[in-house]
């Protein structure tokens, strides 16, 4: 510690107890005894300890040695007792200072019962951790004192904060194999959930029927992402997702939808929750920004929004955010409201680790669909990304995007497990109006014109979600409606999905 630092620590203990005061870390020798006296005696019973206790979780450092010793006999089939592990430890200094290698007798010959061996186990690593805990607390007073050009102190809070997830999540001993019948228990379970909700989803919806069917909702750990060229409303189409998700989750008590992050990289916060309200009151987003509203309308929309603040919708609205910050405000989300969802709008506005600079753009989308998807799993939540597309769509006749038209495609599209485009084919043909031709005659352009006409009430209001990627299921195209004056998108009435397996 530096020496303010020091000062200050004085101070405090002075102040707390009359004079300055030692503290030993958190530890138990007769724990990590007891627990190495019962693995000596009985070696199966590190199949209890193994998975989760290493050597570096002792407080002891000779315990340590014996811990990793014996580990390292039993995982080779050899017998590891006070008789074996004796010539290993004839030279330890350390040992020498507790008795020699007779206290690898005395461990073994004081062991009352290796049935708490798993509790010892425990024990020891929750005092690890605690000891984790003093030491990130010292590096976090050491770091803030240290006072670096190229480090500010945000980028101190999001390692602090890596840090301390890390250790939150450290302690999770659930993994490993799992029994088929516990998978398939676990499959029915799901199987029943989906038949007795409405929608038929095992995921998070989407609000949308159709899409729900297509993917059986958002699924966790899933990187999914919604591309379409500019005006198409990919931003619009996901934050109606998210807000249906948002809503599902307030009105079901938790047990249906998700709690919802939403990292606006484009939008402020303010207009993102001026489209919400649009869409739910019916009254364009431009009125309301216009102020072009009656009383009634003015009361509809505050009788509204005070429902729409009661839901689990967090809007991050920072520009420029790197994806370790992103990651680290997802996980801080994740430990303090339990995070069910996260929208990324959009990717090509994350910045990578800033290695290679512009020349690298590729190598960059594919560190940031990487980290993307790691959070997806890490959290176990589906994540969902937008995503531009190149200008290629639009020298071709046909407008409909396909995976080849992502920016920089090749990681985006190995990383994703859904890859969806929102295509209106009505924005095309608005600017595809027949013009009269010099040498045309009448009634060749009437009939022109009347086929456009026809082409664009055909297209009205329509917009198309196309799967083009599924991992789990099939591809095809979901047919929406939408109102761009609310910015919404709904469900088609009397409208069959296209699938195409």
């Amino acid at each position: 510690m530096t020496a303010d630092a020091v000062k200050l620590s004085d101070l405090a203990n002075a102040h707390a107890n009359g004079d300055a005061e030692y503290r030993v870390m958190p530890n138990n020798a007769e724990v990590e005894q007891a627990l190495l006296g019962a693995l000596l005696v009985n070696n199966k019973s590190i199949e209890k300890v193994s998975e989760f206790l290493k050597a570096e979780h002792f407080y002891s450092p000779v315990h340590g040695r014996i811990y990793h010793a014996l580990s390292t006999f039993i995982e080779r089939g050899q017998d590891a007792s006070p008789i074996t592990l004796k010539s290993f430890f004839e030279k330890d200094q350390d040992l020498s200072q507790v008795g020699g290698s007779q206290y690898l007798a005395d461990l073994a010959g004081h062991v009352i019962s290796v049935i708490n061996v798993e509790d010892y186990g425990r024990t020891v690593y929750e005092l690890h951790l605690r000891r984790a805990l003093v030491t990130l607390g010292e590096d976090t007073v050491n770091s803030a004192y240290d006072l670096k050009v190229e480090e500010t102190a945000q980028q101190q809070i999001e390692v602090v904060e890596q840090r301390l997830f890390g250790l939150a999540t450290a302690g999770d001993y659930k993994g490993g194999f799992v029994h088929i019948g516990r998978s398939l228990t676990n499959t029915i379970t799901f199987a029943q959930q989906a038949y007795q909700r409405e929608g038929a989803i095992t995921g998070v919806t989407t609000g949308l029927v159709d899409i729900d069917r297509k993917l059986g909702g958002f699924q966790n750990s899933d990187l999914l992402i919604l591309a379409g060229r500019p005006s198409m409303g990919k931003t619009a189409l996901a934050t109606n997702m998210a807000f249906r998700a948002a809503r599902a989750h307030y009105e079901s008590g938790g047990k249906e939808g998700a709690v919802v992050g939403f990292f606006s990289l484009e939008m402020s916060a303010e207009q993102l929750a001026a489209r919400i309200l649009a869409d739910c009151v019916s009254i364009s987003s431009d009125r309301i920004r216009r102020g072009e509203v009656s009383d009634t309308d003015f009361h509809k929309f505050v009788s509204e929004s005070q429902t729409i603040s009661q839901m689990p919708l967090f809007i991050d609205d920072t520009a420029g955010l790197t994806i370790s910050a992103l990651r680290t405000r997802a996980r801080r989300l994740k430990r303090q409201h339990n995070l069910g969802l996260l929208v990324i709008d959009y990717l090509q506005l994350v910045s990578g680790s800033g290695r290679g600079g512009e020349a690298n753009r590729v190598q960059e989308i594919s560190e940031i669909t990487r980290g993307l998807k790691q959070i997806a799993k890490e959290l176990q939540i589906p994540v969902l990304a937008l995503s531009q597309l190149s200008r290629a769509v639009e020298a071709r006749d046909n407008k409909r995007p396909q995976l080849s038209d992502l920016r920089e495609s090749g990681s985006i599209e190995q990383d994703a497990d859904v890859v969806m485009f929102v295509y209106r084919e009505e924005y095309y043909l608005e600017r595809e109006q027949p013009g009269r031709g010099a040498n045309q005659s009448e009634e060749k352009f009437n009939e022109d014109h009347a086929n456009w006409v026809q082409r664009l009430e055909a297209c009205h209001n329509v917009a198309e979600c196309i799967i083009a990627k599924q991992r789990h299921g099939p591809i095809g195209t979901v047919k929406m409606q939408f109102e761009g004056e609310f910015t919404r998108f709904s469900n088609l009435a009397n409208y069959t999905v296209e699938n195409h397996e």
